[in-house]
Formats: structure tokens, sequence, C-alpha cells
């Protein structure tokens, strides 16, 4: 357990911190299977759904929940099946 001030008070803000990291983690997931269900199921809105996945994932790899390549590789995976699905 902390001692000082100031590591009692590093660690209610680092608390703080990773239930906000741990809620946009969330949302990003989400995110991602509601574009994945669209893709793969008879949904008019596809592209939007789609379009509102990668400007999540865009915005972790800006916080630094995900690296960029992953954030790349997410959402190239998305273009693609949703090209695939036309």
């Amino acid at each position: 357990m902390a001692n000082c001030k100031s590591a009692k008070k590093r660690v209610k803000v680092i608390a703080v911190k990773t239930a906000i990291n741990k809620a946009a983690r969330s949302d990003l997931r989400t995110a991602i299977k509601k574009a994945e269900l669209a893709l793969a199921g008879d949904t008019g809105d596809k592209e939007q759904i789609v379009r509102l996945a990668m400007k999540k994932i865009d915005k972790a790899a800006a916080r630094g929940l995900l690296h960029k390549n992953c954030a790349s590789r997410k959402k190239s995976s998305l273009a693609t099946k949703l090209n695939r699905a036309g």
C-alpha cells in the first residue's frame, strides 16, 4: 500500500484512468461487433455502421488504447468485409 501522500493520490488517479480506459475499450469492442454483425446480416445501413466503428478505432489509437498498426489492421479488415458484402 502507498505510504506517502503523492503515492496515495497516484493510486486514486490510476484507478479513475483505468475505469475510463476500460469503458472506452468496451465501447470500441461493441462498435466492432455491431459492424461485423451488420456486415453478416441484411442491414441496409452497413456503410454507416462500419464508418462509425472505424472512427472509434481511430479515436482509440489516438488515445493509446490500440497500437496504430493494430488499428490499421482492424480498419482494413472491416473495409475488406464491407467491400465483399457489396
